[in-house]
């Protein structure tokens, strides 16, 4: 029998980023990082000038990536976070979406 603390509980946080974040690279430098950390979800730009992204994984991971989102890629200027956890939907693999 599996010892259930064994395997990691899976998160998922939607994030919503603000400040200097579009035509910064913020997008593509999140499905690198997300990937690097093997977090699955998505990431897209928003009309409004922010970027809104889901990570899914490990609670540690999603928070190392968290912590990396109040930075952001060199040209970025993180203004502000809002982070909302929801029930995961086990997503493979992490892309860039077109809001629609």
């Amino acid at each position: 029998m599996q010892n259930s603390t064994s395997l990691p509980k899976i998160v998922r946080a939607h994030v919503f980023i603000s400040g200097r974040v579009q035509g910064v690279g913020y997008r593509y430098a999140t499905v690198d990082t997300a990937s690097q950390l093997g977090l699955s979800g998505w990431v897209q730009n928003l009309p409004d000038n922010r970027v809104e992204a889901v990570f899914e994984g490990a609670l540690v991971i999603v928070e190392e990536m968290l912590r990396w989102c109040h930075t952001g890629p060199s040209a970025a200027v993180v203004q502000n976070i809002v982070i909302e956890y929801e029930q995961p939907e086990h997503l493979r693999g992490f892309e860039v979406r077109r809001f629609e």
